[in-house]
């Protein structure tokens, strides 16, 4: 039988992977915003149109992700590093950045984001410490200049 792979082994190999970084957003019931950064996001099928963005069962913003109806997702440039790591960061007041602004849907999004998607919540999967949150997007806006990429535990530009 093979040596079982240890949580820091696999982090290592994983952070050599690049992936985007986006800000994914959604408000409480009574209407109070939260969110959280991922670079565990991408599309799953064309028709209908779904993307999937992975969240920590430990994250502040898991409760209301468990049960919301909408979700924003902003995919960050590199000039948004930032705002990622605010998002990243457990307890911090979030939502008190110039750079967000509301989406036409109502749900906080990221300025000058070089995408942001409008979803519905279509599907949710348990998946060991996380939870697969996949939404149906309906709503596209594109901006401009390149996403940041996160790889080897640092943002990076593609310029």
């Amino acid at each position: 039988m093979a040596p079982e792979v240890t949580p820091e082994e696999f982090r290592d190999a994983m952070a050599r992977f690049p992936s985007g970084v986006v800000v994914v957003t959604a408000c409480c019931e009574d209407g109070t915003p939260r969110g959280f950064t991922a670079s565990s996001f991408c599309s799953v099928s064309l028709e209908p149109p779904l993307v999937l963005v992975c969240l920590a069962d430990a994250a502040d913003s898991a409760a209301v992700f468990a049960r919301c109806d909408h979700f924003a997702v902003s995919v960050l440039a590199p000039e948004h590093q930032p705002l990622a790591l605010l998002f990243a960061t457990k307890g911090a007041d979030k939502f008190s950045d110039a750079l967000l602004q509301p989406s036409p849907t109502g749900l906080p999004a990221v300025q000058q984001a070089p995408v942001q998607l409008d979803c519905a919540a279509y599907a949710r999967y348990p998946a060991g410490d996380h939870t697969i949150l996949i939404g149906r997007v309906t709503g596209v806006r594109l901006g401009e200049g390149s996403p940041m990429v996160y790889c080897e535990r640092e943002f990076r530009s593609l310029n």
